[in-house]
């Protein structure tokens, strides 16, 4: 080597084109997983609000054939927030059976044949307008729910165990980034240049067929998760191959060793049901963590964010053809910012991004209700409240939305984790059902100061995650259970003796 070649020449082993360079196959599985998994979340999250005034006449067109008489407008609004709720209906029953499925099945095989359903959905809603069913809708609604409650836990578990520990965090940050990245593509499909217009909005879920059919084809070429492989399925050989063709020839001892000590501590513990978690006591401060991480996600007022964006957009002299493609500005903002949280997650680690994130998401809330509140008075206010906006949208995909699903993640083993997330999975669903249900409703009655209520929880969120979470970055699950017991908590006082001694002989076996 000429020794007057600069050392930065080659590139870091931290770096993204290192990694992209020595790990083609688990990028390739990020990606792979990503269009079949949250993406259609994100996706179902948007599409269907710019076509809204052309499926509400759609509605009326349809009873109008069938009665004779048009739909009274109290019904169409009932049917319009049935169609938009029997989303996170189906999204719950999807969580609520993703844990036993994936003990069953294993996850790549769960994933497959979730796959399938966005393309029975796709050819349902594109056939109600032309059958005259608004009834297929509902039911079209209901099966993309519960493909996404399936997919997102499937997705979140999957990435977490296909990568090695320096990529984990960036890996399972990508779960965010495909959701912000749906909702982007959802507003995209949504314009009236694209699927939002009368005659075309019944093929606005194209889209989602084909990335759930490219899954569907790619993904049985792709290995299973190795410490499913290892520690469920006890096919050792099984999971070397599959470390192997995700991570190279390399040496990965480090990784399949911690796999191997996490199999002996679960070695007289069998796979937990939800009842189980819900049960063992030595979970009890994950799951207040996890709940809490997961309530906060849906009420620190994203969507307040979203229903404010037009008035305020509009106050501030923008017109109305030119909002639409604003609106879509805030999803490429928000999508930037998880792109950028996946590269920061590593080397800032999860703990202070997430509260680094909430803290200034709280500054921006404070700030934003106060120019709300005022630009009655001074109308070039509206231009600061539209910045304030825009922040918003960041500071929440850079902390809140990109670190959120790792957290929850990594928090628990192989043992309880397929629980837990069925009960994170539970908790997201609910809110964003309560959440829609009962916003518009606060927002009726409280105005510009309903974000006083978000900025409550985001203080609340804050605390809680100062006090009680550790840091995971760069730790097993073992290390991050350990260390969850070995702070200096207030949890710690709860713990019984026997429990106490149980944790302690645990902790032993990861020492072996």
């Amino acid at each position: 080597m000429d020794p007057d070649t600069p050392r930065t020449a080659r590139p870091s082993k931290s770096s993204l084109l290192y990694n992209l360079v020595h790990y083609p196959k688990l990028f390739q599985m990020i990606f792979v997983l990503g269009i079949g998994g949250t993406l259609q979340y994100g996706i179902q999250i948007s599409v269907l609000s710019s076509p809204s005034p052309f499926i509400k006449a759609f509605l009326n067109e349809t009873w109008l054939t069938r009665s004779g008489s048009p739909m009274p407008e109290g019904t169409i609004t009932l049917l319009w927030s049935l169609i938009v709720s029997v989303f996170s209906i189906g999204g719950f029953f999807g969580a609520l059976v993703s844990g036993p499925l994936i003990g069953r099945h294993g996850k790549r095989t769960c994933q497959v044949w979730n796959s399938l359903l966005p393309v029975l959905a796709s050819i349902l809603f594109a056939c109600s307008k032309f059958v005259g069913s608004f009834e297929m809708i509902l039911v079209v609604r209901f099966i993309f729910g519960f493909n996404s409650g399936l997919g997102m836990n499937i997705h979140m578990q999957y990435l977490s165990e296909v990568a090695p520990r320096k990529l984990r965090g960036f890996t399972t940050a990508s779960c965010s980034f495909f959701v912000t990245f749906g909702k982007l593509c959802g507003q995209i499909l949504g314009l009236r240049d694209v699927f939002g217009t009368d005659l075309m909005w019944p093929y606005a879920m194209a889209f989602c067929a084909v990335t759930s059919l490219v899954q569907c084809v790619t993904l049985p070429f792709l290995p299973e998760s190795p410490p499913y492989l290892l520690m469920e399925k006890q096919d050792e050989a099984g999971c070397m191959q599959a470390i192997q063709q995700l991570w190279g020839k390399g040496d990965h001892s480090t990784e399949i060793e911690e796999m191997k000590k996490e199999k002996t501590a679960m070695k007289n513990t069998k796979i937990m049901g939800i009842l189980d978690v819900l049960r063992d006591q030595s979970l009890r401060l994950q799951l207040y963590v996890m709940a809490v991480v997961m309530v906060a996600l849906q009420l620190t007022g994203i969507n307040a964010i979203y229903f404010y964006s037009y008035d305020v957009f509009s106050k501030a002299g923008f017109s109305e053809d030119l909002i639409p493609y604003i609106g879509l500005g805030l999803g490429v903002c928000e999508s930037s910012a998880t792109i950028l949280s996946s590269f920061l997650i590593e080397r800032f680690g999860r703990k202070s991004l997430i509260l680094a994130g909430y803290a200034l998401l709280i500054l921006d809330l404070v700030l934003l209700t106060i120019s709300l509140s005022l630009q009655a008075w001074f109308p070039w206010l509206s231009y600061s409240s539209a910045a304030f906006i825009t922040l918003f949208t960041f500071l929440f995909g850079l902390g809140p939305s990109a670190v959120s699903l790792v957290i929850c993640v990594e928090l628990f083993n192989q043992s309880s984790r397929a629980a837990a997330m069925v009960l994170a999975g539970s908790l997201n669903w609910m809110g964003l059902y309560l959440t829609g249900m009962v916003f518009p409703y606060v927002v009726s009655s409280l105005g510009q100061f309903c974000f006083l209520f978000f900025l409550a929880v985001s203080i609340f969120t804050v605390i809680c995650l100062y006090i009680f979470l550790p840091e995971t970055k760069g730790k097993s699950v073992l290390e991050v259970t350990e260390e969850f017991y070995r702070s200096k908590s207030p949890w710690k006082l709860v713990l019984s003796t026997e429990e106490s001694s149980q944790r302690k002989e645990q902790v032993l076996c990861t020492r072996l």
